[in-house]
């Protein structure tokens, strides 16, 4: 008897113990499962849409064991794409999708995010600016005082496709172009005539001579938005290179998670940062050969008068930006010091 009473002790008290394990809170085991609400400024046709957004969900579903959900959302599917930082701001959606133009108002680095036109050559350069010398990091800072963690999704350049070549100031002063954020100001103040049209209405708009050019990205965008059929010139130099796509998060529903699962989704998303640049250039070079090769898209070089007219109010824009808070003349001083190093501006500039 005293044999059975000890055994079944034993077996109440492992039966007590596996059930405070497997309930404490705090452990992955006990988390349930949850579903985060993402509306993407994508639209579901976009390139990034696949490549970016439902990678990063299948990613995230699979390192979490299905923990943590995404149900996605193509552009304009809840609210405008430009409401989406105040929608994950206010936990309406857990995440969402957004060029950082779409968060100027809320926060002074977003105009150095969206790229400052004229400003780096080359990928990599821009890369390093934010991962080696913390421009992502001032990003996250001042996105964190608005209750938003960001990460930024890739880098690339942005390039604009015309219906027409541009062979003189007078035909780049006589263009209608889709744009948005500091690209739509500079190309303006340039002697352009630039507007903003959401991705969903883009080809329409060019189709129907609303506008003449655009930029969604560069080749791999534009393809993917079949802007090449109404759209035939792909120009060159690139308008900037940037991290203009960005996914952010409402940092309580982060704070939800455990903090293994919360880890796991920021190691992703900085993963994703590298696994997407490269690539996207890598992609970037196949859709303009096949552009070229299959649309007969033809490649324009801006002529030198256009170059050393958006050079010049290019140097003024990088200059606004940096006025707009003390975090906005730091970052542009760290860009300004490295661009100087790499001679591409004297110090002066």
């Amino acid at each position: 008897m005293a044999s059975t009473t000890l055994t079944r002790g034993l077996l109440a008290g492992a039966t007590a113990l596996a059930l405070t394990v497997f309930l404490a809170p705090g452990t992955a085991l006990a988390q349930k499962s949850t579903t985060w609400r993402v509306q993407s400024h994508w639209p579901s046709s976009s390139s990034s849409y696949e490549d970016s957004l439902v990678r990063i969900k299948n990613v995230i579903e699979e390192r979490t064991d299905g923990r943590v959900k995404l149900k996605l959302y193509p552009a304009g599917a809840l609210f405008k794409a430009q409401q989406t930082f105040d929608a994950v701001k206010r936990g309406t959606i857990q995440m969402g999708t957004i060029a950082p133009a779409y968060a100027q108002n809320q926060m002074s680095l977003a105009g150095i995010a969206s790229g400052l036109p004229f400003a780096f050559r080359n990928v990599w350069e821009v890369a390093y600016f934010h991962k080696g010398l913390g421009f992502e990091d001032m990003l996250r800072e001042e996105a964190a005082e608005e209750g938003v963690y960001w990460s930024t999704d890739k880098v690339y350049p942005t390039e604009m496709v015309v219906d027409r070549p541009i062979e003189s100031m007078e035909d780049f002063e006589g263009l209608k172009i889709r744009s948005s954020g500091a690209l739509q100001t500079f190309l303006t103040e340039a002697g352009a005539s630039a507007s903003y049209i959401p991705g969903g209405e883009l080809y329409t708009a060019l189709s129907s001579g609303v506008v003449d050019g655009a930029h969604w990205g560069a080749a791999q965008g534009a393809a993917s938005m079949s802007l090449y059929e109404v759209a035939e010139y792909h120009v060159k130099p690139a308008l900037n290179i940037a991290g203009t796509d960005v996914f952010i998060i409402n940092q309580k529903a982060l704070d939800k998670l455990s903090p293994e699962d919360a880890k796991t989704v920021k190691d992703a998303l900085n993963e994703q940062f590298w696994v997407r640049t490269n690539e996207y250039l890598y992609k970037e070079q196949l859709a303009l050969a096949n552009a070229m090769a299959e649309q007969d898209v033809k490649i324009t070089t801006l002529p030198e008068d256009v170059q050393n007219q958006l050079t010049e109010v290019a140097q003024k824009s990088w200059a606004e930006q940096g006025e707009r808070s003390d975090k906005a003349a730091e970052a542009l001083d760290k860009l300004k010091s490295m661009l100087t190093r790499l001679g591409y501006i004297d110090e002066n500039a």
